[in-house]
């Protein structure tokens, strides 16, 4: 069954007068227009996406380094579960801070890595003074954020850009819509690069065999 989400994301009649706590309507309400707003990002940026995908992927298959993915602030934790997802499904991933990258841990950088690069705005100074650094060194770079036309775009070799029309938090301020999107964009690169690399079920038990999921798979051996 597929929900109907088209009239979820109108929150302008949930209304709090001041003092006044929330009911249990509004509650839910919110709760739901909420995730339907996030929902309905990720399908509209779906169709925005072309050859400049395949050129990521492509490049990143086929290296012989690491994926190293840097960010900070809310792209930093995104960026964080992003390389771990990607580790965890075949593609050796790291994650580095941005700002401690000026600090010493360009050093962790090979030169057969390629980095990746996310900023939502695009215009992150911490993530931007990293690239010169990188371009000496001739280490590929992409881009994760919000329009091509960025200065971080325009810097790397491949820009991915998402749109959505705001966050949707009540102040259209908090990264909730664009970190959602990033997440999800880091979801589709590491599961086509999976089966790509025609990752199995063996090795995801060699790379997690603690857990859950660990001992779900410890019986198919």
């Amino acid at each position: 069954m597929v929900t109907d989400l088209s009239n979820r994301t109108n929150r302008s009649c949930i209304k709090v007068k001041d003092g006044e706590p929330m009911n249990h309507n509004q509650i839910l309400e919110t709760f739901k227009s909420t995730l339907a707003e996030e929902a309905n990002a990720i399908i509209d940026t779906i169709d925005l996406f072309g050859d400049e995908v395949v050129s990521a992927v492509e490049l990143i298959n086929k290296i012989s380094g690491k994926l190293v993915v840097t960010g900070v602030g809310k792209s930093g934790h995104i960026g964080e579960k992003m390389a771990a997802t990607l580790s965890s499904t075949g593609t050796p991933s790291f994650f580095m801070h941005s700002t401690e990258a000026m600090h010493g841990d360009l050093g962790m950088i090979e030169s057969n890595d390629i980095v990746l690069c996310i900023s939502n705005s695009g215009e992150t100074q911490e993530v931007l003074n990293i690239i010169p650094a990188l371009k000496k060194r001739n280490i590929p770079l992409i881009a994760l954020t919000r329009s091509h036309q960025s200065t971080l775009a325009k810097l790397c070799d491949v820009s991915l850009a998402y749109n959505y029309k705001e966050e949707c938090d009540e102040l259209h301020l908090a990264p909730t819509t664009s970190s959602t999107l990033t997440l999800a964009i880091g979801d589709a690169l590491a599961v086509t690069l999976s089966i790509m690399k025609e990752f199995s079920a063996t090795d995801f038990y060699t790379f997690h065999p603690g857990g859950s999921l660990g001992k779900l798979l410890s019986k198919k051996e």
